[in-house]
């Protein structure tokens, strides 16, 4: 049997304490049995072993194998350029997982750091830490729980446990017996480590400390929960392996051929040489066919992509995040702060005339009715406003000043004319609060508290101004409005009064009441998320509420915005927990609403629609998130909610709206496909120069290019338009269309198409250029500086029919990206200075290349450019890929 289904005296003995508290000696040795309360922590990876993880890429142990053999060879400077790209990246993967903060050291911080018990029989102050199960605890307004307890006693107690919970306002807390089987947000005799006392005063006794706590249990699921990939960390993987092999097994398969000659020939002069420079050879085909800025530009492009996000409100921790977003299919999203504003209001205000509409905007017309009830509202109430707007207090006593403020009658003017003489604090026993005013010349008792409470108090009504006795008709309607208000998830407070004429006050003057009206409130919808539920059902998104509040108020948002239909299905925490795996993958499309949900059922959602194949996004700003937020594929925590959840979040929204999610999967699938064209900008220009290679070896000429040319163009002039094309606009309907497929894989559809039509245009064109210089110029040297002039304009060109797979340079508008043209006239001036007569001979360009010879290697190059575009215009596509 649980703690919260005990009688106090079972649990203190099941405890082995009495409610007298432990003695020194008995804390000492629970100490030594079961430690400390505090949470344990897994040690972190080494920044050594961080920094030796990043080489683990089947690419870059490629180019490490490259680069070593170069090393042996004499040749240097490609080695060193090599080396000195790849220790780059690593390091700024290893600086990129350091900044990722510790879940559990905001665990840690969310405990107290002292707490009041009671022990050898005296009440003393000691570190939360060496707290024990069986200490008896002191509580107060403004105190943090240290360790989870039941209550023994409690008055007035109200805990905020929204963190835990996901509750918008502090729970009341009795100590009273709970027979049943309750939802950890329903269990009012229980209090939670890392909660924080509202109101009122208690004491407890620890039933739980450091893991054996509700918030230990959290920290053992966010240890637990294994950080996702994202879908391009997967599919770059993936992609990395399959080209790491098909490279070795290519260069290797080029180096057999060309010994095979060697040994079959007429006998070479030097038969190490010329194996040497078959190897050499081979080399050059890996080291044109690896994008060794990949990772680096792969990078920069998510980078763009978070400066974007950012200014729609959506602050991005983990890089990855951002293309992650672009490919969600679905969005858990938690409904208080998020869905809603966060924000109490009264939305109905009622009285027993049945007057239609209550509060003109002119006070001085209100009936007597309409003053009175507003007075109570107002003046028993313990909230307020300071000059900034700021609140304090209750969050649905400051919707009561709200409400008063926004009618027409600021709340401080009541406040100053009618000052309270006496008061009966609130009471969660009783559920009533009450003051004491002179209004008008009269003293008067006012009264505010629950519906079911007040109608019992109340004798009489008030009626047009008029106090009639309560009959069993006005009672049965007070009823069911009460009724109505609640099937409407609204949170509703009755108001009453009598005359009082003694200074003193005492609970029996709550009685023989005059009942006024109601109030009828509730955290309302944002404005503007349906129009953005709406748009991310267009783009193929699917929303779905999880929330800690109860199913009826959840399912009345989810319906006011339209995302609960006529067929769906809203479930509580306890509900889910009794259907099978089977029946939850059965009814999971169906399910739009989960109220009063723990954090295990949280993950169990998460995990059922990744199961589906889904890229799930799920919201969250309270300690019993974190889990489910790191398991997602992108977990997004709100800035205002704990430090925990946004450690363990990918990305955090500044304003709390679910309209700024939307908003920022635009961003992510622009970012996303904005990489896939720089990708394929890439391995387009690598393709054409494998091809070329490859094409050298079958006609027996000369290699085209030396790899000290590879590695300028690849890392050097590629880098610079790939980046440009991060920066790319939207391509038309972008959010149209439905989510990608998370098992496609990059090069597919119109990518794979693009890729393997640029790069062959290119190669045909480098293998021409490379056949003109030896044929028609008859100069090998020639040829080569023409096949790498070739090739370099051609990747340089490319990079305007690269913008879109939809859209000609002059369709998407030749200068609406800046960076492109940029880019392009930093990559000519880059290549300038490869031509300067000093630099020549680095690159193997001899002196006698000159305009006529450029001229053709040039146009050749241009040629490719005019073919790639002119296709978009003769076979046009329908979307982009």
């Amino acid at each position: 049997m649980n703690f919260y289904q005990q009688s106090p005296e079972d649990v203190l003995s099941s405890l082995n304490t009495t409610d007298k508290g432990l003695t020194s000696e008995e804390v000492k040795k629970k100490q030594e049995e079961h430690g400390y309360n505090e949470l344990e922590q897994k040690d972190r990876q080494s920044l050594f072993s961080l920094f030796i993880d990043s080489f683990k890429d089947p690419m870059v142990i490629v180019l490490l194998i490259v680069a070593i053999i170069q090393i042996v060879l004499g040749e240097t400077i490609e080695s060193i350029i090599i080396l000195t790209v790849l220790i780059i990246n690593s390091i700024l993967s290893v600086v990129q997982t350091r900044k990722a903060e510790d879940s559990l050291a905001s665990l840690r911080d969310m405990a107290a750091p002292s707490a009041t018990v009671v022990r050898n029989n005296s009440t003393q102050s000691v570190p939360s830490k060496e707290i024990v199960a069986g200490d008896i605890v002191i509580l107060e307004a403004g105190n943090n729980v240290p360790a989870d307890g039941r209550l023994l006693e409690a008055e007035s107690l109200q805990v905020e446990e929204g963190a835990l919970t996901g509750e918008s306002v502090p729970s009341d807390k009795e100590a009273i017996m709970i027979s049943e089987e309750t939802a950890l947000a329903d269990r009012k005799n229980m209090v939670y480590s890392g909660t924080l006392v509202t109101y009122g005063r208690a004491r407890y006794v620890v039933t739980g400390i450091g893991k054996e706590t509700e918030m230990g249990k959290v920290a053992e699921l966010i240890q637990n929960v294994s950080a996702k990939q994202t879908p391009l960390q997967r599919k770059l993987e993936s992609f990395s392996k399959k080209l790491g092999f098909v490279i070795l097994g290519l260069s290797v398969l080029i180096f057999a051929i060309q010994a095979f000659r060697i040994f079959t020939g007429e006998g070479p002069e030097d038969l190490q040489i010329e194996l040497l420079n078959a190897f050499m050879f081979a080399i050059a085909v890996a080291v044109a066919a690896i994008p060794e800025a990949l990772q680096s530009i792969v990078t920069i492009v998510l980078s763009v992509g978070t400066n974007k996000m950012a200014k729609k409100h959506a602050i991005i921790r983990k890089l990855p995040a951002v293309e992650t977003l672009g490919s969600t299919g679905v969005i858990c999203t938690d409904k208080t702060g998020t869905l809603t504003q966060n924000k109490m209001t009264v939305v109905q205000a009622y009285l027993p005339e049945h007057k239609q509409e209550l509060y003109s905007s002119e006070p001085t017309d209100w009936s007597f009715g309409e003053n009175r009830l507003n007075q109570i509202a107002v003046l028993a109430n313990d909230s307020s406003l300071n000059e900034e707007g700021e609140a304090s207090g209750d969050p649905t006593e400051v919707a009561l000043i709200n409400y008063s403020n926004k009618i027409g009658l600021p709340f401080s003017d009541l406040r100053n004319k009618f000052p309270r003489i006496e008061e009966l604090p609130f009471d969660s026993s009783r559920k009533l609060m009450s003051t004491l005013q002179e209004i008008d010349g009269e003293k008067l008792l006012l009264t505010k508290g629950g519906p079911d409470v007040v109608f019992k108090r109340c004798s009489k009504i008030l009626i047009n101004g008029e106090v009639v006795e309560m009959t069993e008709e006005y009672s049965k309607t007070l009823y069911e409005k009460n009724e109505e208000y609640s099937n409407q998830a609204y949170r509703v407070l009755a108001f009453a009064y009598r005359p009082l004429s003694k200074e003193a006050l005492d609970l029996e003057d709550e009685n023989d009441l005059i009942f006024v009206g109601l109030l009828a409130m509730i955290d309302p919808p944002r404005e503007e998320v349906s129009q953005a539920i709406k748009e991310a059902a267009e783009a193929g998104i699917r929303t779905v509420m999880i929330t800690g509040d109860h199913k009826t108020t959840a399912r009345a948002i989810a319906l006011d915005l339209n995302l609960f239909k006529e067929d769906d299905i809203a479930l509580t925490g306890q509900e889910l927990d009794a259907l099978s795996e089977e029946e939850l993958m059965e009814k999971l499309e169906h399910i739009s609403v989960y109220a009063r949900v723990t954090p295990e059922n949280k993950i169990r959602i998460v995990q059922a629609w990744q199961n589906k194949d889904q890229i799930t996004a799920m919201t969250g700003d309270g300690v019993n998130d974190a889990p489910a937020l790191k398991q997602a594929d992108i977990g997004i925590a709100m800035g205002s909610g704990t430090d925990v959840s946004k450690d363990a979040s990918a990305m955090i929204l500044t304003d709390d709206n679910f309209v700024s999610i939307v908003s920022a999967v635009a961003v992510g699938r622009n970012v996303y496909s904005n990489i896939k064209k720089a990708i394929a900008y890439l391995f387009s220009g690598n393709l054409g120069a494998v091809v070329a290679i490859i094409a050298a070896l079958l006609m027996n000429w000369i290699n085209p290019f030396t790899a000290l040319q590879l590695l300028f163009i690849n890392l050097v002039n590629d880098s610079i338009p790939a980046i440009a094309l991060g920066m790319e606009k939207e391509e038309p309907h972008i959010m149209k269309q439905n989510p990608r497929d998370p098992n496609e894989g990059i090069f597919t559809g119109q990518t794979l198409q693009s890729v393997i039509l640029r790069g062959f245009t290119i190669g045909i064109a480098v293998i021409i250029s490379q056949a003109l210089g030896i044929y028609y110029f008859d100069s090998p040297e020639i040829s080569v500086a023409m096949a790498f002039t070739t090739l370099i304009l051609s990747r340089t060109l490319q990079v305007f029919p690269a913008r879109s797979n939809t859209q000609t340079s002059l369709q998407a508008g030749f200068f609406s990206n800046k960076y492109v043209v940029g880019a392009f006239a930093v990559c000519m001036t880059l290549y300038g200075i490869t031509m300067l007569p000093f630099i020549r001979p680095i690159f193997d360009i001899p002196s006698t290349f000159g305009l006529t010879e450029w001229s053709i290697a040039a146009g050749l190059a241009l040629a490719t450019t005019i073919i790639l575009e002119l296709k978009k215009l003769v076979f046009p596509s329908k979307l982009a890929d």
